[in-house]
């Protein structure tokens, strides 16, 4: 049961790597909104790193952000979570894999493995709620931002990228915790009792003595 947890913890962590991989790369964290828009034939979204403009025509056209000072404070704090977080992922894929149970690497115990397991899920976890707290502070500027009424600039709507993010924080969050059940402390069974026969031919009783364990006493059952 274990092994099936860690196995299944360490998918939902790659694919939640990859989707994080995706999210950060997206160029459509947020689009501009049709009902501003004067022709349904062009559209504007923009991302972490660049900002685009595309037509009914397919055409493309996609511009870097020329500084990096000049951004606002939360692109730049997405920016720094998002890359933490890939970086998070791809150490707790390695380390996941080191901490496998059907993994034998040289002579590591199981209570070592059981360790590196469960620090690969804390990492799956920490790379969840990064790319979580990035995803969603975006979103929230972008729907404080449409709602209102002085905000001058133009408005904008979620993109896929950040439906992307929240996927891929949510598959990360479980595949961490997965990892990390799976490494449940085992209770130490109760010491066996070794039981010693005497036979008492003279009063025809048989009795039975608990050897003790180091304590130094000991119970007769007739």
């Amino acid at each position: 049961m274990a092994v099936c947890l860690q196995v299944v913890g360490l998918l939902l962590g790659v694919v939640s790597w990859c989707l994080q991989s995706s999210c950060t790369s997206s160029q459509v964290w947020k689009v501009r909104s049709q009902a501003e828009s004067v022709s349904s034939s062009q559209w504007t979204f923009e991302g972490l790193w660049m900002s685009c403009a595309a037509t009914s025509l397919g055409s493309v056209q996609c511009s870097r952000f020329k500084t990096v000072l000049g951004l606002p404070a939360h692109l730049q704090a997405c920016r720094a979570l998002m890359i933490i977080s890939l970086l998070l992922g791809l150490a707790s894929i390695v380390v996941s894999v080191l901490g496998l149970k059907c993994t034998k690497i040289g002579r590591t115990s199981d209570q070592v493995k059981d360790q590196i397991a469960l620090s690969g899920g804390v990492m799956f976890i920490l790379s969840g709620v990064f790319t979580l707290t990035a995803v969603s502070w975006y979103a929230a500027r972008v729907i404080q931002d449409f709602y209102d009424p002085l905000y001058g600039g133009v408005r904008f709507e979620l993109g896929t990228g950040l439906y992307l993010g929240w996927a891929a924080s949510s598959l990360a969050l479980l595949g961490g915790s997965m990892l990390c059940c799976s490494c449940r402390r085992k209770n130490s069974p109760p010491p066996v009792r070794h039981f010693s026969y005497y036979s008492s031919s003279g009063r025809g009783q048989n009795i039975y003595r608990a050897a003790s364990d180091g304590g130094g006493s000991s119970k007769a059952y007739v």
